[in-house]
């Protein structure tokens, strides 16, 4: 199974910023001792591959550094030239991912997940939205009859990827979060599942089971895009939720499942996680890349 890093374009952010850079470099760490694991540094996304999903005034912005205060503080991030290096590369470690996972079954992106910008700006962390990037790269570059599902299990809704997506009938965004959560002001997914505070394995895994069903009823996806957070963990600081580490194995489990009944493609990336121990976020990014690997095997492709 291939996995896309980014880790070492760096953000230079200051000290005491909450954003837990150092778990990419640790989780690559810990994705070097599997066999079966080629570890590839990703490629950026082009511009081209961007405006899919990006506004072309945003993403000038973004290059020249033309971004307010206002939008540097909205996203989380001061603008520098890693920034932008950074989030090309986030962005295409999901394309590759992506591209690999039509050819090979699964695929890993090791980071990605930034599903809170929307087509003209950027927020809560993310500045460019590689999973819409990536789903019409697919349309674009490989086939216009592509239909894609992105099941969104970071427990932040991924309001920026609803937005963008949203009359687009070839992209089915669902997205299990918690209601009281950030955003604060959700947009409309195709599917959107709000779970309460202190929600647990046992509701948390129900709602998923209900998604994935009417997911089959409501679209025939032929690729998958997997936003795998770490925060619906008990451990974390911003989840609120109260998913055990077990039951994060069996969410893993149950997606990849999913993809495999229908031998569907299935990229996936990290998102977030925030533990209140780095070592928790890492630990739990790691089982789905376990899991995953125990799926890739078993897939037909060529």
């Amino acid at each position: 199974m291939k996995a896309f890093y980014t880790d070492h374009f760096v953000l230079p952010l200051p000290e005491g910023h909450r954003f837990p850079m150092e778990k990419y470099s640790r989780l690559r760490d810990l994705v070097g001792t599997q066999e079966n694991i080629e570890l590839v540094e990703a490629p950026p996304a082009t511009d081209t591959q961007i405006l899919y999903a990006h506004d072309p005034s945003y993403l000038i912005k973004v290059i020249e550094g033309k971004l307010s205060p206002q939008e540097q503080r909205e996203i989380g991030f001061p603008w520098s030239e890693q920034m932008v290096e950074r989030s090309r590369r986030s962005a295409g470690a999901t394309v590759a991912a992506a591209k690999t996972a039509l050819r090979e079954g699964i695929a890993a992106n090791l980071a990605g997940g930034t599903h809170h910008a929307y087509r003209d700006t950027g927020s809560g962390f993310c500045v460019f939205n590689d999973s819409a990037i990536a789903a019409r790269t697919l349309q674009k570059e490989v086939s216009a009859s592509l239909k894609i599902a992105v099941i969104d299990l970071d427990v932040h809704q991924g309001n920026g990827t609803a937005s963008i997506l949203q009359h687009d009938e070839s992209i089915f965004t669902l997205s299990i979060h918690g209601e009281n959560n950030f955003p604060f002001k959700k947009e409309e997914s195709d599917l959107d599942v709000g779970l309460p505070d202190g929600c647990n394995d046992e509701v948390y895994l129900h709602s998923l089971g209900e998604c994935l069903d009417q997911l089959d009823a409501r679209f025939k996806a032929n690729c998958l895009i997997f936003l795998a957070g770490a925060d619906p963990h008990e451990g974390d600081r911003l989840g609120r939720l109260k998913v055990s580490r077990e039951g994060m194995r069996l969410r893993d489990q149950m997606v990849f499942q999913y993809a495999l009944n229908r031998q569907l493609p299935i990229a996936f990336s990290m998102a977030g996680g925030y533990g209140k121990e780095i070592e928790s976020t890492v630990n739990i990014h790691f089982q789905t890349i376990k899991t995953a690997l125990q799926f890739q095997k078993q897939y037909l492709f060529p």
